[in-house]
C-alpha cells in the first residue's frame, strides 16, 4: 500500500482506503463479533451486584475491547481478530509512517456502539500531561524527530464518528480553538475534519492531534482501534499457539525486543541513580535511537514520571496514596517509559528513594503554584504545565543538577 508519509507528518492524520482487503473484510468482522460475544459473557458475569444485567456493555457509551487481555478468548475461530494487526496494510504502513524498520503493534482495540445513544464525547488530546510531559514536549519531539507512535482507527462497517484538527499535533491550541472549546466542547470545531471512513479503510494519526467522537450512537460500530511503537508489552502470550507460525515468530520478535528496552529503561536510570552522565547519554540514544536534544529531552521528562511512579510504588503507605495516582503507578505504558511493577521490582526501596531524588527537580520545574486548566485537556485542574515546557530545562542542565543534591 502506497502512503504518503509526509502528508502524514504535516496533517497529523492520513487516510488509507482498503486497509483491509475487500476479500478479507467478511472473515475479519466474523472473528471480532465471536470477541465481541465472548467479552459480553464476561462483563455480565463481572458486573457490580446493582448494575445492568450485561454490566459494561449496557453501560458505556462506547463498550472497547482490550483484545490482548482476552487471551482465553482466542482461538482458530478468532484468530484473525489478532493476526489482522500483522498485515502489511497495517504493520508495515505503520513501520513507514514511524519511520522504524519494525514497528510493533502496542495496543489492540475494538470499540462498539452502546446500547443506547450516549451522543458526542469531548474533544481532546490523548495525554494528561502530569503523567507524562507538557504539550510542548511532544510538539517539539515531533517537530525534530517525528512521532514515537502511531494510532489507527480502522471501521468493520462505515464510520464518521471521528473528527480531528490537522496539524494540531505540532502546536497548541489556538484562541479561536479555546473559545469555541470553552463555549462548548461537544460541538464540532470550525477548523475540524470529519473523517468518513467506509468499511475496511483506516484513518492513522500522531497524538497529541486534537480529535473528537461526534456521537455514540446506537448505530452499529465495530472500530478497530490501537497503534504501533518501538515500545510495546504483553502481559500473556500464551494464545500463541493458536495463531499462524509466521504471527507467532512475529509476536515472539516484539516480545524480545520489549524485554529489551524494558532493560535500557533500567540501565538509564540506574546511570542517573549512579550520576554518571556520559553513560546516561549512551543509554537514553541506545534506549530512543538518534533522536536530537528535544527528543532526548522528551524521553527524560518521561524518565521521571517513571522515577515518581518506581518511588511510589516502593512506598510502605503507598496505599495512602490518592487513587488516581495508585492506578497510573501500576499502569503499563511503555511509548512513554512507564513499565509498572515490572520496572519498580527492578529496584530496592533505598534505591527508588535515591532515584526519585534525582529526578525530583525536574519534577518540580513542571509545576507552577497556580492551578493550571486549559480545553482540550484530559483529567482534573493540576500544578503541572500542560503546555509549557520551561525554556531553561535541557538534559545537559540535568545532570549538572546531580551534584547539587545528595
Amino acid at each position: 500500500m502506497r502512503v504518503n508519509r509526509d502528508q502524514f507528518l504535516e496533517q497529523g492524520y492520513v487516510i488509507l482506503r482498503h486497509c483491509i482487503p475487500p476479500e478479507m473484510l467478511d472473515a475479519v468482522r466474523t472473528a471480532c463479533e465471536k470477541m465481541v460475544d465472548r467479552q459480553r459473557v464476561i462483563w455480565a458475569r463481572e458486573r457490580a451486584p446493582d448494575a445492568s444485567a450485561g454490566g459494561v456493555w449496557e453501560t458505556a457509551p462506547q463498550p472497547r475491547l482490550h483484545l490482548q487481555t482476552m487471551q482465553d478468548q482466542i482461538d482458530a475461530e478468532t484468530a484473525l481478530s489478532i493476526e489482522i494487526w500483522l498485515h502489511e496494510n497495517l504493520q508495515g504502513v505503520s513501520s513507514e509512517l514511524l519511520g522504524l524498520e519494525d514497528a510493533a503493534v502496542t495496543e489492540m482495540m475494538m470499540m462498539c456502539s452502546p446500547v443506547r445513544d450516549h451522543g458526542p464525547a469531548k474533544w481532546h488530546r490523548d495525554f494528561y500531561p502530569p503523567y507524562c510531559a507538557p504539550l510542548q514536549g511532544y510538539v517539539d519531539d515531533i517537530l525534530e524527530n517525528g512521532p514515537r507512535y502511531v494510532q489507527w482507527n480502522i471501521p468493520l462497517y462505515d464510520d464518521d464518528v471521528l473528527w480531528v484538527v490537522p496539524k494540531s499535533h505540532i502546536r497548541r491550541n489556538t484562541e479561536e480553538e479555546n473559545r469555541q472549546l470553552t463555549k462548548d466542547n461537544r460541538a464540532p470545531l470550525a477548523n475540524g475534519v470529519q473523517t468518513h471512513l467506509n468499511a475496511g479503510d483506516g484513518v492513522a494519526y500522531i497524538l497529541p492531534i486534537l480529535h473528537w467522537g461526534s456521537n455514540y450512537s446506537t448505530k452499529l460500530r465495530r472500530t478497530i482501534h490501537g497503534g504501533f511503537s518501538d515500545f510495546t508489552h504483553y502481559p500473556d502470550l500464551s494464545y500463541l499457539e493458536q495463531l499462524s507460525p509466521a504471527a507467532q515468530t512475529t509476536f515472539t520478535r516484539w516480545d524480545q525486543h520489549s524485554q529489551q528496552k524494558l532493560g535500557q529503561t533500567e540501565a538509564v536510570l540506574r546511570a542517573a541513580l549512579q550520576k554518571d552522565g556520559a553513560a546516561y547519554r549512551t543509554v537514553l540514544d541506545t534506549l530512543h535511537p538518534g533522536r536530537g536534544p528535544k527528543g532526548q529531552l522528551q524521553s527524560t521528562l518521561f524518565l521521571s514520571k517513571a522515577a515518581r511512579r518506581i518511588h511510589h510504588l516502593k512506598c510502605p503507605d503507598f496505599a495512602a496514596l490518592p487513587a488516581q495516582d495508585q492506578r497510573y503507578a501500576t499502569s503499563m505504558h511503555p511509548m512513554t517509559l512507564q513499565w509498572g511493577q515490572l520496572i519498580a521490582d527492578r529496584f530496592s526501596a533505598a534505591e527508588a528513594a535515591a532515584l526519585w531524588a534525582r529526578f525530583e527537580p525536574l519534577d518540580d520545574a513542571l509545576q507552577a503554584p497556580e492551578l493550571q486548566w486549559g480545553p482540550g485537556f484530559q483529567g482534573e485542574d493540576t500544578h503541572y504545565y500542560l503546555n509549557d515546557v520551561p525554556d531553561d530545562l535541557s538534559v545537559e542542565r540535568f545532570i549538572a543538577g546531580w551534584d547539587q543534591k545528595a
